[in-house]
C-alpha cells in the first residue's frame, strides 16, 4: 500500500483563512495519524492577486501552527509547462478537444437555454453551440479556441467515496466539457490541480465542501491521465454569524490566523480551536486542552461533522471580537500550560514592550516564574502580560480609569487611608500574615470595611480592580514597589 500523502494548497491572494487552516490542521493530522507526509503547495498562478507578501503570511501561519510540512515547498507556478503538455496528451487520446465557439456565441445559447425553460444548460460536445463545420473552418483560419475535456457521457455515472459525506454519485449530464487551457494557453485551475497531485502523489485530498462539485470532474481528468484517483473529503464550511459563509473578503480580519497571533493568542489554542470546527475530538471534552500529537493520535475522519460549523462573533462588541470557545481555550492554555512552555510564546511580547530582563531567567528565574504563574491565572491573552503584566515585572504602572473611579477617586477618604496603609505595611514583616493583618487592624481602627482598603490597594499598586489575591500581589512585586505606589498614587477625580 502506498505511503499516505496529504496536501494543503493555499492561493497567496490574502489572509490565511481560518478556514483554510482548519484544512491544513485536519490534511496535517490525517497524515501524522497514519505515519503519512504532509505536502505544501502553494497555488500562485493568479497573477494578478499572488504576491510574495502573501506567500510569507502563509508561511509563517503554518508554522506559527506549528504545521510543519515535509520537503520543500512547491510553487504550482513552476509547473506550467507539466500542466499544458497534460492538456495536449489529452488532445492527442481524443479526452479533449478544441473549441472555437466565441464567449458570445455560448452566452446567447445559455440564454437561448433558459428562454426554453432549461436553465441548467450544459456546454455538451464540440458542435453543441457551433456546426462541426463551422468549427473547422475556423479552425483553418487560425481562430483562437480554448481547451475543452469530453466528458464521457455514455460510460454511466460517476461514483466515489466521500471520506466525510459517504457514497456521491453524479450524472454526467450535470457537468459541462470543462475548459482545460485558455485561449492564450494557460491552463486552468481544474487541470493545474489534477497534475500537481498526480505529480506529487497525493493519496487523500482534505479541502472544503464548496469542492466537492469539482470532485467528479478531477476524477475525469485522473482517469483520462491514467493516474490512480486519490481519496477526497470534503470538511463541512465554516458560517459567520449572519449565515454566511465565513469568507476573507467579507468578513475581514477576524477570519485572518495572523490576527490571532498578533493579539496574543497561543498557537496551541487556536488548533484546539480549530479541530473542534466540524469535528469531535471523542472521549475528550471540548474543554480539554489537546496538542497536536494528542490530536494526531486520535485522528478520525469519521467524526467530523457533515453539518456546517458555526463561528460567532459581534464586529461591534470589543469583549466578542472573535468566537467566545477561541477566547476561551486561549485562556485555559494560558492559565494551565507549563511554565517552561508559556514562556518561549511569552518572551517576544516583553521584549517588544520593553519589560525583558535577562535577569528573568538568571538571578530572578524563581521569582519571575512564580509571578508569572500568579497573574496568568485572570489574564486571556499574551496581551495581557504587557498590559495589566507590567506593574509587576517593571515600574510602569498602566491605571484602568474605570478601576481608579470605582477603588481610588469615589470614596474621598480611599486616597489618605492608602497612603497611611504604606506607614503600616512599612512597620510590620513583609509576608502574607502580616500585611493582612496590618491592612485588616488599620480598617477597623478607622471604621471602614476591609474591602475598602483591599479593593483600593489592588488599583494603587497594580492598576486595575481584578488580580490576585490583594496580599500575594504585594508579595510579588516587593515592599519598595508597593510603598511606593501607595504614596504616589495617580490624580483622583470623584
Amino acid at each position: 500500500m502506498a505511503q499516505v500523502r496529504t496536501r494543503m494548497a493555499p492561493s497567496p491572494t490574502g489572509y490565511f483563512h481560518v478556514g483554510s487552516a482548519r484544512t491544513a490542521l485536519f490534511s496535517w493530522l490525517f497524515a501524522r495519524q497514519q505515519g503519512g507526509e504532509f505536502i505544501l503547495r502553494i497555488e500562485d498562478t493568479d497573477r494578478e492577486r499572488s504576491t510574495p507578501e502573501h506567500v510569507e503570511v502563509i508561511l509563517d501561519s503554518m508554522r506559527w501552527l506549528g504545521l510543519e510540512w515535509d520537503g520543500d515547498v512547491i510553487y504550482q507556478s513552476e509547473n506550467l509547462d507539466r500542466h499544458t503538455a497534460a492538456a495536449h496528451q489529452l488532445l492527442a487520446s481524443g479526452h479533449a478537444y478544441r473549441c472555437y465557439a466565441t464567449t458570445q456565441e455560448i452566452a446567447a445559447a445559455r440564454e437561448s437555454a433558459a428562454a426554453r425553460g432549461v436553465p441548467s444548460w450544459k456546454y455538451t460536445g464540440p458542435d453543441c453551440v457551433i456546426s462541426a463545420e463551422e468549427q473547422a473552418a475556423r479552425a483553418a483560419a487560425g481562430a483562437p479556441s480554448v481547451v475543452r475535456c469530453r466528458v464521457p457521457r455514455a460510460a454511466g455515472r460517476i461514483e466515489f467515496e466521500d471520506l466525510v459525506y459517504g457514497p456521491q454519485s453524479i450524472d454526467p449530464d450535470e457537468i459541462d466539457d470543462f475548459v482545460l487551457l485558455r485561449a492564450d494557453g494557460s491552463p486552468l485551475y481544474m487541470l493545474s490541480v489534477v497534475c500537481d497531485d498526480i505529480d506529487e502523489g497525493i493519496t487523500h485530498i482534505l479541502r472544503g465542501q464548496d469542492h466537492l462539485s469539482n470532485t467528479p470532474k478531477q476524477i475525469l481528468l485522473y482517469q483520462a491521465l491514467g493516474a490512480p484517483v486519490p481519496q477526497f473529503g470534503h470538511l463541512a464550511l465554516i458560517m459567520a454569524p449572519d449565515g454566511s459563509k465565513l469568507s476573507k473578503r467579507r468578513h475581514g480580519e477576524v477570519v485572518s490566523i495572523t490576527t490571532y497571533r498578533d493579539r496574543g493568542f497561543l498557537p496551541e489554542a487556536m488548533c484546539s480551536f480549530l479541530a473542534q470546527l466540524g469535528y469531535s475530538t471523542g472521549e475528550a471534552e471540548e474543554s480539554e486542552l489537546l496538542t497536536l500529537d494528542q490530536l494526531a493520535a486520535d485522528f478520525d475522519l469519521s467524526r467530523a461533522g457533515r453539518s456546517n460549523a458555526k463561528f460567532i462573533y459581534d464586529a461591534s462588541n470589543p469583549k466578542q471580537w472573535t468566537d467566545a470557545k477561541a477566547q476561551n481555550l486561549n485562556a485555559s492554555w494560558i492559565r494551565s500550560m507549563p511554565i517552561a512552555d508559556l514562556l518561549p510564546h511569552l518572551r517576544p511580547w516583553l521584549e517588544r514592550a520593553g519589560l525583558w530582563s535577562d535577569d528573568f531567567i538568571g538571578a530572578q528565574a524563581e521569582w519571575f516564574e512564580a509571578t508569572i504563574d500568579l497573574i496568568r491565572q485572570r489574564f486571556w491573552t499574551l496581551e495581557d502580560f504587557v498590559v495589566q503584566g507590567a506593574a509587576y515585572l517593571s515600574d510602569r504602572v498602566e491605571y484602568d480609569p474605570a478601576a481608579v473611579k470605582k477603588n481610588l477617586a469615589k470614596n474621598p477618604r480611599t486616597g489618605p487611608l492608602l497612603n497611611e496603609l504604606a506607614n503600616r505595611f512599612e512597620a510590620v514583616p513583609f509576608d502574607h500574615e502580616s500585611l493582612e493583618a496590618a491592612l485588616r487592624g488599620y480598617a477597623e481602627e478607622e471604621g471602614v470595611g476591609a474591602g475598602l482598603l483591599i479593593n483600593g490597594l489592588r488599583t494603587a499598586v497594580t492598576g486595575y480592580a481584578v488580580g490576585p489575591s490583594a496580599f500575594e500581589l504585594c508579595l510579588a512585586l516587593g515592599r519598595e514597589r508597593v510603598l511606593h505606589r501607595l504614596r504616589h498614587l495617580p490624580a483622583l477625580e470623584g
